[in-house]
């Protein structure tokens, strides 16, 4: 096979990755058969591109769809001493069972079920990236016809199931981001995004096989955000105080500056708008919990977020009202 027919491979590969919501183990696959494919000399001088889209409508056909990991639950101490004032005190949280999404919501994935959402993503045509410049009560809408479709009862994770996540669980390593302490490995972050979000699952996933928990794009939690919950908050599952203005986000992105970015890194949002650096991962409880999380408490309208109010213009267009 000559340099040509190579590049042509890879070329298609790299379009197939961005434009489709291949998950991980299929992008993996479509990598060693590429390189397979490329090093046979059986296969020398065959057309590759219909048989590169036959692998591929094979393998979007065997793609399971939402994918979750379990997270056995445990013990972890929530919080850094070495964070920001609203990381601290360091507390012990415990865990019931549960899952999580392997990946961050993806632009299919919302569009199959809020085909009526015509507001655009910032980085619209994408399928594979996470879907973006969704609000947080977006995203109750999108987990409510998703549950009457499949009879699940997915959500947004809690704060604390967040973190444990993000930290590897019962498998944790204790980096600084996850999966690594280098950030760059973990997630698509500023300066080394291309100053775009990317196809989900391309990054080197966590102790428990997350992907994209760093960077990328920052990600809703249900819980409402205070500065000092950490002061109050119970032991045994928690779920954010009863009220409030902002609701966290957590995870950092691939744009603006490093807020976010470490597993422990506290921040928030107002939920009633849309960003373009902020999507979301799916969760939902395992059999057997005792209870699920307290269910979400009603806005309080009259607020503004400070990262609202930076009127850098560069800042500011990645918001949607």
């Amino acid at each position: 096979m000559n340099i040509d027919q190579r590049s042509m491979n890879f070329s298609l590969r790299d379009f197939l990755i961005r434009n489709l919501s291949l998950n991980h183990s299929i992008t993996q696959s479509l990598n060693h058969s590429i390189t397979q494919f490329n090093m046979s000399p059986s296969l020398k001088g065959i057309a590759t591109v219909p048989l590169w889209f036959l692998l591929i409508l094979s393998l979007q056909a065997q793609d399971p769809g939402c994918d979750m990991v379990f997270v056995k639950g445990g013990k972890f101490s929530m919080g850094s001493k070495l964070g920001g004032k609203d990381e601290q005190p360091v507390h012990d949280v415990v865990l019931q069972d549960f899952y999580i999404g392997r990946y961050e919501v993806t632009q299919r994935e919302w569009k199959t079920i809020m085909a009526s959402d015509t507001n655009k993503c910032y980085f619209e045509g994408c399928d594979s990236c996470p879907v973006e410049r969704v609000s947080w009560f977006n995203i109750q809408e999108y987990i409510r016809l998703l549950n009457k479709k499949t009879k699940s009862a997915y959500r947004l994770p809690t704060e604390a199931e967040w973190e444990y996540a993000a930290r590897g669980g019962t498998l944790s390593k204790n980096y600084k981001y996850s999966g690594s302490n280098t950030d760059s490995l973990a997630g698509w972050i500023v300066g080394r995004s291309n100053a775009m979000t990317h196809h989900v699952g391309l990054k080197r996933p966590n102790e428990l096989g997350i992907f994209d928990m760093t960077g990328n794009v920052f990600e809703w939690c249900a819980d409402w955000y205070s500065a000092t919950w950490y002061q109050v908050s119970p032991k045994d599952d928690p779920a954010g105080p009863a009220e409030g203005n902002f609701r966290v986000i957590r995870g950092g992105s691939w744009f603006y500056d490093y807020s976010g970015l470490r597993v422990t890194d506290r921040e928030s949002s107002n939920p009633s708008y849309r960003y373009g650096y902020v999507g979301f991962r799916l969760c939902r409880s395992a059999a057997g919990r005792k209870a699920d999380p307290a269910p979400p408490a009603k806005p309080d309208s009259g607020s503004k977020n400070p990262r609202d109010a930076r009127n850098n213009a560069t800042y500011r267009k990645f918001i949607g009202f």
